[in-house]
C-alpha cells in the first residue's frame, strides 16, 4: 500500500515538473517566431481563430478541474496527475501552435503581438497555479508523513489556490475574447479608444482659456506687499499680454476648426472600412499591409494632437504647427488607404462607393482647414 503510494507520489511530483518545465519552454517559443515559410503550411492545416478559442477554452475547463483536485480532501494524486497530463499533451501544445498560426504577415503585427502577449500572461498564470498545486501536494504528503493522515486546507490556503485560478480564466477569457472578435475587430477596439483620446483633447482645448493666466495664483503667493510690485511690472507687460491672448485665441480657434474633421476619421472609418468588413482586409497580402499601415497612422494622431495642445498652451506656435500638420499627414494618409472598398465584387468595375465621396469631400474640407497652419 505504501509502496503503491509513493510511486503514484514520485508520479505526481514527476508530472508537476514536466508541466513547470514546459510552460518555461512554450514561454521561450513564443518569443521566437516562427519563419514566414514554415507558418505559411502550418496555416493550411489549421485554422489559428478558432484553434486559439478550442484551447484557451479546454484549459479553462482543465484549471477548473485541477483546482477542485487541489482544495478538495482527500487529495487524490491520480486525478491531479490525468489533468496534468491533458495539460501537457494536449491543451498546452494546441494553444501555444494556435498563438504561433497568428502570423505578422497573415494577421498584422499589432494582432500578433496581442495574441502573444496574452497567451504569454495566460501562460504565467497557470505556471502559479501549478506552483500552487505543487506546494499544496507536497503539504499533503508530508502530513502523510507525519501524523498518517492529511488535514484539510485552511480558508487562507484554498484562497491562493482559487485566486490564482480565477487569473488564469480571466486571461482564457481575454484570449478567447480577442480570438472570437478576430483582427479587424481587434483593430476597431483600438481605433475606438484612439478616437476617444483626440476627442479628450479637442474638448481640452475648447475648455481651455487663453486668458486665465493665473494672475490671481500668483497674488496668493506674494502676498499685499509683493502685489503691489508685480502690480507695477504687471502695467508695463499689459499690451504684450493683450497680443498674445489674441494670437493664442486665433490659434486656438484655428485648432479646433482643423482638429474636428481629423476626429471625424475615425468614426467614419469604422462605420464605412471597419464595420461588417469580416475577413476582406486580411483576404491578401496588400489588404493586410494597407490594415497595418492604416493602425499605425491613426494611432499616431492622438500623440501629435497632445504635442500641439501642449504647444499651443505655452504659444510655441512653430511647435504647433509642426505637430498639427503631422496630423494631417497621418489622417490624409488613413483616409487614402482606404478610400476604395476592400475588395471589388468579380468582374464589377465599380472601386469608389459612398465613403470614397465623403473621402474626396473630407480632402477638400482639410484642405482649407489647414490654409492657417500652412501659413503659421
Amino acid at each position: 500500500m505504501a509502496g503503491s503510494r509513493q510511486l503514484t507520489m514520485s508520479q505526481l511530483s514527476a508530472v508537476l515538473d514536466t508541466t513547470l518545465t514546459l510552460i518555461g519552454q512554450f514561454q521561450t517559443a513564443l518569443t521566437t517566431q516562427p519563419t514566414a515559410a514554415a507558418a505559411e503550411a502550418a496555416a493550411h492545416d489549421a485554422e489559428a481563430l478558432p484553434l486559439l478559442t478550442a484551447s484557451s477554452s479546454a484549459l479553462k475547463a482543465q484549471v477548473t478541474k485541477l483546482s477542485l483536485l487541489a482544495i478538495t480532501s482527500p487529495f487524490t494524486h491520480s486525478a491531479v496527475c490525468t489533468v496534468l497530463r491533458d495539460l501537457n499533451e494536449s491543451v498546452l501544445p494546441s494553444i501555444v501552435t494556435a498563438a504561433l498560426l497568428v502570423t505578422p504577415a497573415q494577421y498584422t503585427k499589432a494582432f500578433n503581438s496581442e495574441v502573444v502577449v496574452l497567451v504569454k500572461t495566460t501562460l504565467t498564470e497557470l505556471l502559479n497555479l501549478v506552483s500552487e498545486v505543487k506546494r499544496v501536494g507536497e503539504k499533503k504528503d508530508q502530513e502523510k508523513k507525519d501524523n498518517g493522515k492529511e488535514n484539510d486546507l485552511s480558508k487562507a490556503e484554498k484562497d491562493v489556490v482559487t485566486l490564482a485560478t480565477g487569473r488564469v480564466w480571466d486571461a482564457c477569457d481575454t484570449v478567447t475574447d480577442v480570438a472570437n472578435k478576430g483582427v479587424v475587430g481587434f483593430v476597431m477596439r483600438r481605433v475606438e479608444q484612439w478616437r476617444d483620446l483626440v476627442r479628450d483633447a479637442v474638448e481640452e482645448i475648447e475648455d481651455w482659456d487663453p486668458e486665465e493666466d493665473g494672475d490671481e495664483f500668483f497674488d496668493e503667493l506674494l502676498g499685499d506687499d509683493g502685489k503691489e510690485d508685480k502690480d507695477e511690472e504687471d502695467s508695463d507687460d499689459d499690451d504684450d499680454d493683450d497680443e498674445e491672448t489674441a494670437a493664442l485665441q486665433e490659434h486656438k480657434k484655428s485648432s479646433i476648426r482643423f482638429l474636428k474633421p481629423v476626429a471625424q476619421v475615425y468614426p467614419t472609418i469604422i462605420n464605412n472600412r471597419l464595420k461588417n468588413a469580416g475577413n476582406a482586409p486580411l483576404s491578401s497580402p496588400s489588404g493586410v499591409k494597407k490594415l497595418e499601415s492604416l493602425m499605425l497612422n491613426l494611432q499616431a494622431i492622438p500623440d501629435h494632437v497632445d504635442e500641439a495642445a501642449g504647444a499651443l498652451y505655452e504659444a510655441d506656435f512653430d511647435k504647433w504647427g509642426q505637430y498639427l500638420q503631422k496630423t494631417r499627414k497621418c489622417a490624409t494618409k488613413a483616409v487614402d488607404l482606404v478610400m476604395s472598398p476592400w475588395v471589388t465584387a468579380a468582374g464589377s468595375d465599380e472601386t469608389a462607393d459612398k465613403f470614397t465621396t465623403w473621402s474626396k469631400t473630407w480632402l477638400k474640407v482639410i484642405d482649407e482647414v489647414s490654409k492657417p497652419i500652412d501659413e503659421n
